[in-house]
């Protein structure tokens, strides 16, 4: 009958659907991530597995794959991938590893870093996305994976020290608070762009000592954190 009909054709263009997101989800893994050095067989399992699409808003998931950073609203965005799976392989994440993702947004990074670690905690300063990015992450089974609900320069030290730290997003200056939460030899990844700069190196910050070292690993145009923007001084 008629429902059956349109039950039937329903069924094949979800079917259709995702075998096109597939698709093309293999196509950002071959052209975008391997042509740009990244070797890691971990992370290429990682974003090889995970839907981006389901990240964005439905009139973003014809473009979800696109190599450039997508706007989710409110000051967030999906980091162009090939600049995220750079980040994270740098991170180096080992199975034992516990982990934080700092503004994870819908959770696109957390569920790849969740592949990779035993752990992950994601703050979120809008209690609108930490519902969504928890939603999300249940609904692919990361289970290794929560989100909690803190400003972005506070972190969420309760769970921590964190072996390795993902900032999910550029910074214009780089809080002490985050880098405490380190343990002794963890490493911590964004993108670097003090003072209002155009241009953004993803960088390594690590413990020296009784200090914090910035190693640059490459150019990165990826937007900066409302939270990370240094406050204009006032002189008198």
């Amino acid at each position: 009958n008629r429902y059956d009909t349109e039950s039937s054709k329903s069924r094949r263009e979800k079917l259709m659907n995702e075998i096109s997101q597939n698709a093309a989800r293999q196509n950002m893994v071959d052209c975008q991530l391997r042509t740009m050095k990244v070797i890691d067989p971990c992370v290429l399992a990682a974003f090889s597995s995970v839907p981006r699409e389901k990240f964005v808003g439905k009139n973003q998931r014809t473009i979800a794959y696109a190599d450039e950073d997508l706007p989710l609203g409110g000051g967030r965005w999906l980091i162009e991938p090939m600049v995220l799976a750079r980040m994270i392989q740098a991170l180096n994440v080992r199975a034992d590893d516990h982990t934080m993702v700092v503004g994870c947004a819908t959770g696109y990074g957390t569920a790849i870093m969740a592949g990779l670690a035993v752990s992950v905690i994601s703050v979120e300063s809008r209690l609108s996305l930490v519902e969504k990015a928890q939603e999300l992450l249940v609904a692919i089974g990361a289970d290794n994976a929560a989100v909690v609900k803190s400003k972005l320069v506070d972190g969420f030290e309760q769970e921590g020290p964190y072996d390795r730290i993902l900032v999910e997003g550029a910074v214009g200056f780089m809080p002490e608070k985050l880098l405490e939460q380190l343990t002794p030899k963890g490493v911590l990844v964004s993108v670097w762009r003090p003072n209002g700069s155009s241009c953004g190196v993803a960088s390594l910050w690590s413990r020296s000592g009784d200090s914090f070292v910035r190693t640059p690993l490459f150019d990165a145009q990826i937007p900066v954190f409302d939270e990370f923007k240094p406050r204009p001084e006032f002189i008198f």
